[in-house]
């Protein structure tokens, strides 16, 4: 994935041969505490979706790493007085890292309340640019619904990628509306729940809603 601050990304990811992911509901609220964790600090959230097999974020990234600690390490060679000189180092740690780290240690959470092994998600995480008209998306129909290139200059990627995002569990016949459906944003939206991983002003300010 290459992520770049200032633009807005759809980012995605399903089960390894499309098996279930999320078994139950307190899977779907630690996965949510992990993504609260691991990405609210490289970007804000304006829409999610988990699915049992897959998951939706769509992101507006302002910087593509963070400051996690320091550390001292030895100079190379001797001062005047054969002394080693101890530098303090800034430890750093990216956003595809941090979408790594969600996914292995959610994993290895699963491996052992499911009593399985094996690759859980797919090996790659896809992470698509919705803002930078070059690497926009072309709209088709994929396993993750209609995602590809209507080569149309009026299309607005990010309210159609923010819509599909909601629409998904209607889309995978799991509910008739996607007020329905719990483990999205769409309640945080219109349905007045408080949800705190959403950005509403920005959303707001993106069009994204009335």
């Amino acid at each position: 994935m290459d992520f770049a601050s200032g633009q807005i990304y759809h980012v995605f990811n399903r089960g390894n041969n499309s098996q279930t992911v999320f078994f139950n509901r307190e899977n779907h609220l630690f996965f949510f505490d992990k993504i609260k964790k691991y990405v609210l600090p490289y970007a804000d959230i304006l829409a999610w979706c988990m699915m049992p097999t897959h998951f939706h974020l769509m992101i507006a990234v302002h910087r593509v790493d963070v400051v996690i600690g320091e550390h001292q390490s030895e100079s190379e060679g001797f001062t005047s007085s054969e002394t080693l000189t101890q530098v303090t180092q800034s430890k750093t740690r990216t956003l595809n890292d941090s979408i790594g780290i969600i996914l292995r240690s959610y994993t290895r959470a699963i491996h052992k309340e499911q009593k399985i092994s094996g690759s859980l998600f797919q090996k790659e995480t896809k992470a698509l640019c919705l803002t930078e008209p070059k690497f926009a998306p072309a709209y088709f129909d994929t396993h993750f619904g209609m995602m590809g290139n209507l080569d149309l200059p009026e299309t607005n990627y990010l309210n159609v990628c923010f819509d599909y995002i909601h629409q998904n569990p209607v889309n995978g016949r799991l509910v008739r509306n996607p007020e329905d459906w719990e483990f999205s944003s769409y309640r945080d939206y219109y349905c007045g729940r408080k949800g705190k991983l959403i950005n509403r002003d920005l959303a707001n300010e993106l069009g994204l809603i009335e």
